[in-house]
């Protein structure tokens, strides 16, 4: 088995290329249509042919280094329902988190990629391809992150301001009318959205930010949306939990993140978790759901 700083040696080359093509399609390069389809009708869930060939290549690319015996693989563009790979280390990849924005070319989009043991990450790597960074961490290692000319720095999170002075970031597509009120009635009143979920977290990381608040809907964050940026802002000193305070789980069988979701710089974290609830409730009441 190897020691994480051995699959890191292995798994960031594979994201920089990953990035790279990702970036082919964005710019305009690969001449290939982006052919963008749709996994649910009703939710209008897009996929593009730059998800589909990004996951092809980080699963052959890592699949060829480690093998499957060891190391279990899922992967948004090949997973299937309650698929729950039986092996204690399992890759959990996003190949294009932020698709709408991959589409709209708003830069904000990225690429996930954690490995998990017994349901909890202990290596991630988050590639946003349009500012050419890579954030990476391992369990107990720290967070760091690498430019294009292989300068790497240590990550950690803003501290220090007052609760009402924290920057709030929030989905951009992913809203309802329950988000809205919760996030309205926060002390955090500096507010901006964010596409994707790894965009989020380098926003916080980077001391761009200090709150990201999810609420499943109709919909819920999935474990490739999560598991990654998750490890990369605890090891940069932050916390990632439901509102309750109970730790994300991964590779359980759904593979659904359920309920209200906040990521911060951890100094706040319990009263705005406390906060985030009672908003919920209130909301609830009010609306007779």
């Amino acid at each position: 088995m190897k020691s994480l700083a051995e699959i890191l040696e292995i798994a960031l080359p594979i994201a920089w290329g990953a990035s790279d093509i990702l970036r082919s399609y964005y710019q305009g390069t690969n001449h290939q249509n982006l052919d963008v389809q749709y996994k649910d009708e009703k939710d209008k869930d897009p996929v593009t042919a730059a998800d589909l060939a990004v996951s092809h290549y980080i699963l052959e690319k890592l699949q060829a280094a480690l093998g499957n015996e060891d190391f279990g693989y899922i992967s948004e563009e090949t997973y299937q329902e309650s698929q729950k790979v039986k092996q204690k280390w399992v890759w959990i990849i996003d190949p294009l988190d932020g698709t709408r924005d991959f589409i709209e070319k708003t830069g904000e989009y990225a690429i996930h990629i954690a490995l998990v043991k017994d349901k909890r990450p202990v290596f991630a790597i988050v590639a946003v391809p349009e500012s050419g960074k890579m954030y990476y961490a391992t369990k107990g290692g720290g967070a760091f992150v690498e430019a294009r000319d292989g300068k790497t720095e240590i990550l950690q999170v803003s501290s220090g301001k007052k609760i009402e002075e924290l920057t709030l970031v929030a989905s951009r597509s992913h809203r309802n009318e329950k988000l809205d009120f919760i996030l309205k009635n926060l002390p955090c009143k500096n507010q901006k959205s964010i596409g994707s979920v790894g965009c989020k977290i380098a926003a916080i990381v980077e001391k761009q930010a200090d709150v990201y608040i999810s609420l499943s809907g109709k919909s819920a964050p999935k474990d490739w949306d999560i598991a990654a940026p998750e490890l990369i802002l605890t090891e940069a000193g932050g916390k990632y939990t439901h509102f309750d305070g109970s730790p994300l789980l991964y590779n359980t069988g759904d593979i659904n993140q359920w309920g209200g979701l906040l990521a911060s710089n951890g100094e706040y974290h319990e009263v705005i978790c406390q906060e985030a609830e009672i908003n919920s409730a209130e909301w609830e009441m009010e609306s007779g759901e």
